[in-house]
């Protein structure tokens, strides 16, 4: 596990901290499938394997979205912030996707606490994230992240 707080004072020391890597994780066709699934997102790149293999990555690729969706478990493995009463997703302010992840990859996050503001009950956090892949030389995403932490 990596850092973790107590509460909306000890987030805001943090404020500009890095706050290093999460355990890399593996993007599996059944991830993919599953994703595909719920989103109703069949496109051939990402579930068909044979005709996938034959297309401009030569394996099947995780749906960007579904990388993007894989943002929140892994910022749980680089922040921990107790003592408070809600944490929510509030947006992201810039996402990319420099490079796809295909099937069998390893991802992981590597996060900066950008900032810490105060909102009406609690704070706003703004996190700096990139999704790496592992042996590549370009991430998968690159994202600016926002929650927030209501006492």
């Amino acid at each position: 596990m990596g850092i973790t707080v107590n509460g909306i004072d000890e987030l805001k020391k943090l404020a500009g901290s890095d706050l290093g890597a999460s355990e890399w994780i593996e993007v599996t066709q059944e991830r993919i499938d599953t994703f595909a699934d719920a989103t109703g997102d069949h496109q051939w790149i990402h579930v068909d394997p044979e005709k996938a293999a034959e297309g401009p990555f030569g394996a099947p690729i995780a749906h960007g979205y579904l990388t993007l969706s894989l943002f929140i478990p892994l910022f749980t493995e680089l922040l921990d912030v107790e003592g408070v009463s809600t944490k929510v997703n509030y947006g992201l302010n810039k996402v990319r996707f420099p490079s796809p992840v295909k099937v069998g990859s390893k991802i992981r996050l590597v996060g900066t606490l950008a900032s810490v503001e105060d909102v009406p009950g609690g704070v706003q956090i703004t996190v700096d994230g990139t999704i790496e892949i592992e042996g590549a030389p370009k991430p998968a995403a690159v994202l600016r992240s926002l929650s927030r932490f209501y006492a």
